[in-house]
């Protein structure tokens, strides 16, 4: 697809997003600390929450779940939900239609066996009979675009990917992303995008493509092969928080008012926007997680990981930190 012409922007039911650059929904990482981060470095156009359980979602208080803490300043934001049936889908909505939510989304690509047990992620997406209830209840609850995640499917079969695409849009699905592996694929499993390109035209909803992109040659690539209106970002973004940027830039050809910081600063900064936003107890846990994928961007970045995976307190992680950063070069 050398031809493909990048879009800058998506309309979805009334919905801007520019530049269509997408912050995925990460279990631990999506967080309000995350969000900004990647925020403020610029070149997202749209960023999903955490995913969230539609029985559980009605009961947690927004005030204080870490799940749903959120500043002002994070929009749009679209609320990812999983769920197993249609009966915990209207008091979910109503709920997200209070936190002011910017759109919902349907996890249809979980693997994960909780949640195969319970019939949702995946499994949902393997019960047309079970997801198409779920799917005309949200579509009458809410007028937010809606939207859902989804994978390649169960095997190679680029039909019934097509079919299944197709019956999404027929549902009332107003944007679909598709996470270019097989269900069950690890992350190192490189991610098959010209699939989506197979069937993307097949769909007249908007199509994002997600999975294997950490650099802006990954996305100009990812586009050409796939056809995608536009980009999820996942992993990349956590090594790399100002990677959206650098796409707007190189891909799309947007500038970003943001000002280039240092690593280590932008390491400082999100300590600083966990503590602002989470309760003590709760942000040691979320900078080791981070961590992890964040080191990946530093020659010798395994000590840094390591250090502030052994740390008692985020006042010692960020002890451990600022000597990593003295030591290096950032």
């Amino acid at each position: 697809m050398s031809d493909y012409i990048v879009r800058k922007h998506l309309i979805v039911r009334g919905l801007e997003i520019s530049p269509p650059i997408v912050l995925a929904p990460m279990v631990g990482i999506s967080h309000s600390a995350f969000r900004t981060l990647v925020q403020e470095q610029g070149g997202v156009g749209l960023m999903f929450t955490e995913m969230l359980a539609a029985k559980r979602l009605p009961h947690d208080n927004e005030l204080i779940s870490p799940l749903l803490v959120r500043d002002k300043s994070e929009k749009p934001l679209v609320y990812q939900i999983i769920a197993a049936n249609e009966v915990t889908i209207g008091p979910a909505v109503e709920k997200l239609h209070k936190l002011g939510a910017e759109g919902i989304d349907l996890n249809l690509g979980c693997p994960a066996p909780v949640h195969r047990r319970q019939g949702a992620g995946a499994v949902l997406a393997g019960n047309l009979q079970q997801l198409r209830k779920v799917l005309c209840l949200l579509r009458k609850s809410t007028e937010l675009p809606l939207s859902v995640k989804i994978r390649l499917g169960r095997s190679h079969d680029v039909d019934e990917l097509r079919s299944f695409c197709l019956f999404l849009e027929a549902e009332g699905v107003d944007m679909i992303t598709i996470h270019a592996r097989l269900n069950g694929e690890k992350f190192c499993r490189k991610p098959r995008w010209a699939v989506i390109g197979e069937i993307k035209d097949a769909v007249s909803v908007p199509i994002l493509a997600n999975g294997g992109i950490f650099s802006p040659a990954d996305a100009r690539r990812c586009l050409e092969l796939s056809g995608a209106d536009g980009l999820m970002i996942g992993r990349g973004a956590v090594e790399q928080p100002w990677l959206c940027a650098d796409i707007a830039r190189e891909v799309y050809g947007i500038g970003t008012k943001s000002v280039q910081k240092e690593r280590s600063d932008i390491y400082f900064q999100f300590i600083d926007l966990l503590e602002l936003r989470f309760a003590q107890e709760r942000r040691l846990g979320r900078l080791k997680q981070f961590t992890r994928y964040f080191a990946a961007s530093f020659q010798f970045g395994h000590h840094l990981a390591a250090s502030i995976q052994n740390s008692d307190s985020i006042e010692q992680a960020r002890q451990r930190a600022d000597i990593f950063f003295e030591r290096s070069v950032c």
